[in-house]
């Protein structure tokens, strides 16, 4: 009898101890869902923006490959501060870095909505990428230390959030984009003030966990690419970018359809990229393990890409590619993100910023491309040259396979 009753309470504390080590991945604190929503927002503007891109070319006079280069200023600033992120962060704090990049975005959102020449709005665009550089490395840093549940489901959360933004953003973009181009750019900018508010009243001013004990260098990140893995991870994202900002950027033009057709198509994109974030990727990392799987999600990808660049006249088929591309790289997103969190010895946000600065340089590149190679040949070469990046970046993670296959033992660990 006495063995029962001491075996129940020594079961509920085993039980207890377990879900003290590895909690719900809901179970997190107030700050980190301050976060998460402002990610969604600040995400959001991504999709938002996709489907006005036809009406932008249209009612501005510019070509396509003057259009794209609304992401490709946007990735380039972006690529560049993501480098003083760090720096600005340990300096200033966590909670003003992520307000400071509210604040820019929802500034250069408004002003980009009363512009009247692509010009103008392409410099504007490259000044929301300064406030979203500033935000997304840091957001990023800010989920995975403040989170209670480990790297993992932190980054899993991270990826809900931005997919969930993504998703959402274009059924919006087209809604607004439907009354004028000029719609989501102050859809956003609006979008940003109620982040700012939910962000200052549910964050806390201070937090240990979140704030660095020690100023970081601009040189850091530069550091960090020493390590051999973190370089292989962050040139392989910019390869993969190629394809990623082709679809993003150029698909638009070659679906022949209206605002709001463009946000269906792209809400579907998104929500894939949603659940396969959240729900498929930490299954595959477990059967196949994070690099196999990353690798299995790229080759689908490229041939994706493939398909859409051979049958880039069938609207269907290119409408269905678009759609079921969301759920690969919502995969991918996951996988390559844990893969960098855990690739190196070097604080997270420093490991971020290294490869968000060469994931972006791709993203800067791609879109601009894309559209160039649309007016120099035909429309289905830039989804061939897209594919053949995304091909490379699998070649090259292959050829650096024994400075990156520690990352699957670090991801078991959390």
């Amino acid at each position: 009898m006495s063995v029962r009753t001491q075996s129940a309470p020594a079961a509920q504390a085993k039980a207890l101890s377990a879900a003290q080590v590895n909690p719900s991945l809901l179970k997190q604190p107030k700050a980190v869902w301050a976060v998460f929503f402002a990610c969604i927002i600040a995400f959001m503007g991504l999709g938002l923006v996709d489907p006005i891109l036809p009406a932008i070319a249209k009612q501005l006079d510019a070509s396509q490959s003057e259009v794209t280069l609304l992401f490709t200023s946007y990735n380039a600033v972006m690529a560049v501060a993501m480098l003083i992120t760090g720096a600005i962060s340990s300096r200033i704090g966590v909670k003003w870095t992520l307000l400071t990049g509210i604040i820019i975005i929802a500034l250069f959102s408004a002003l980009g909505g009363a512009s009247n020449n692509i010009w103008t709005l392409v410099g504007l665009r490259g000044g929301w990428g300064l406030g979203n550089a500033l935000f997304v490395a840091t957001s990023l840093a800010a989920i995975v230390s403040l989170s209670n549940s480990g790297t993992a489901k932190a980054i899993i959360l991270y990826e809900a959030a931005i997919g969930l933004g993504i998703s959402v953003g274009p059924l919006l973009g087209g809604w607004l984009g439907g009354m004028s181009w000029r719609g989501p750019f102050l859809g956003v900018a609006t979008l940003m003030v109620i982040a700012f508010i939910g962000l200052s009243i549910l964050m806390p001013k201070s937090n240990s966990k979140s704030t660095v004990k020690t100023k970081t260098s601009l040189l850091d990140p530069f550091r960090a690419l020493k390590h051999r893995s973190l370089l292989t991870f962050g040139i392989a994202a910019a390869l993969y970018n190629f394809g990623f900002f082709t679809l993003l950027a150029y698909a638009p033009f070659v679906l022949g359809l209206d605002e709001h057709g463009l946000g269906f198509v792209f809400l579907g994109w998104g929500l894939l990229l949603a659940v396969t974030s959240v729900f498929m990727a930490p299954k595959l990392q477990q059967s196949f393990g994070t690099i196999k799987s990353m690798c299995l999600m790229l080759v689908l990808f490229a041939l994706l890409l493939l398909v859409m660049g051979i049958w880039t006249s069938t609207q269907w088929v290119v409408i269905t590619a678009v759609i079921l591309a969301g759920a690969l790289l919502g995969n991918n997103n996951t996988l390559i993100t844990t893969a960098v969190m855990n690739s190196a010895p070097v604080e997270r946000s420093t490991a971020s910023a290294a490869y968000s600065f060469l994931r972006f340089l791709g993203g800067a590149i791609a879109p601009f491309l894309a559209g160039k190679l649309a007016e120099w040949y035909n429309p289905h070469v830039p989804f061939i040259v897209g594919a053949a990046f995304v091909l490379i970046s699998v070649l090259f993670i292959g050829m650096n396979h024994q400075h990156v296959k520690h990352v699957d033992q670090a991801s078991a660990g959390h």
